[in-house]
């Protein structure tokens, strides 16, 4: 499940902020610098940090956290510096190829060197931020830095796209994506760096791809024509093996599928114009608070047929007006003599925290290939 930057999320009482920073993992960071830095006292910066961090929410923890080592560490950056790398743990597991991000605790560098470097020591704060992101992602803290510095801070990534550490490379992509989560806004043409992206598509890695590919879908918010441009550019090329270069495809396009984008269906294969016929059956035309939305589909078709079938939900908002949300439901292959029988279960929250239902007439839309082809109405009963 995503998380927003408060930490909040997952079952009731959860709260990610002090399943990351807590006495133990706090400890653990401590004790790094403890080791790593000599005269750090340990102890006082847990007496410091720990009793703050219970009021504060996730992002608002972790500058308390980097307060606390500030206040133990050399004034001056490039002093500073030093003592930071000297306390940050072994690299991540060079061998692995995904889903290793590392922890939290170690975004202190980045904070740091935002703080203390980003004016006045440019090239000593990229340093950092190249060892720190062998540790934990430095996203979030190379953004400050393409803003100040953009030439110098992109000729810096484009060395870096060719690390031979992973880690690094995806910061290259990661980094400058025009709409990372959580991340402050970056005032960099969101082309310029598909330069950089033609480089690392052919990584090896699926923790760069799958990044490539994220930032090719904020970009298709922004200029759907240019990321379909370069897809096939890539495919062209075939620098990339053929199943993950499908595999990004889907993945950057997933966006502009969900809108019925013709050029990014026609480029997964699927036709808009699909001769297909769909039949839907409501099992309920009225559904009771509590109750899920059940609905039946047959799909028929005079010659074989891919198809990537979707719902959507228009749902009625405070003011009346009907908002439409897509579903994913399936991608399959009809044909004049297999036709398709699907069944769905949408379960309605009707007070999720970050959407809430409202009584009265709704409706349902099922589309193929981009394009709706039918719909039916349904009504919300509160009661």
């Amino acid at each position: 499940m995503a998380r927003g930057p408060d930490g909040k999320g997952g079952g009731a009482g959860f709260s990610l902020a002090d399943q990351l920073f807590n006495a133990e993992t706090l400890g653990q960071l401590a004790g790094e610098f403890a080791a790593g830095v000599p005269g750090f006292d340990a102890e006082r910066y847990l007496a410091e940090v720990l009793p703050k961090l219970p009021d504060l929410e996730l992002m608002a923890r972790m500058e308390a956290m980097a307060d606390g080592l500030e206040a133990q560490l050399a004034p001056d950056f490039p002093t500073m510096a030093e003592q930071v790398q000297a306390a940050m743990p072994a690299p991540l597991d060079p061998t692995r190829r995904d889903d290793d991000f590392g922890q939290f605790i170690h975004a202190m560098p980045g904070i740091l060197a935002v703080r203390h470097g980003l004016e006045a020591h440019r090239d000593r704060a990229l340093d950092l931020l190249y060892e720190a992101t062998q540790r934990f992602s430095m996203e979030f803290y190379i953004r400050p830095f393409l803003n100040h510095w953009p030439r110098e801070t992109l000729d810096r990534l484009s060395h870096w796209a060719g690390d031979d550490n992973y880690h690094v490379r995806r910061l290259v992509s990661e980094g400058t994506r025009p709409k990372l989560p959580w991340a402050k806004a970056i005032t960099l043409d969101p082309l310029v760096p598909l330069t950089l992206l033609d480089r690392l598509h052919a990584d090896e890695t699926r923790f760069v791809t799958r990044s490539v590919s994220n930032h090719l879908n904020d970009i298709s918010k922004i200029a759907p024509d240019a990321v379909l441009e370069r897809l096939e550019t890539w495919q062209r090329h075939g620098r990339q093996g053929a199943k993950e270069m499908k595999w990004m495809t889907r993945h950057a396009l997933r966006s502009l599928i969900k809108q019925g984008h013709p050029g990014a269906l026609a480029a997964l294969g699927y036709r808009g114009d699909a001769p297909v016929n769909v039949t839907l059956t409501l099992a309920e035309p009225e559904i009771a608070r509590g109750d899920p939305l059940r609905f039946d589909l047959q799909l028929t078709a005079g010659e074989r047929v891919p198809v990537l079938v979707d719902y959507i939900l228009w749902f009625r908002k405070a003011d009346g007006a009907l908002k439409p949300k897509v579903f994913k439901l399936k991608q399959t292959e009809v044909t004049p003599r297999a036709p398709v029988t699907l069944s769905k279960t949408h379960k309605l929250k009707w007070d999720a925290t970050t959407f809430r239902l409202y009584p009265g007439l709704q409706r349902l839309g099922v589309q193929v290939n981009g394009r709706v082809i039918v719909e039916a109405e349904f009504t919300l009963l509160d009661g």
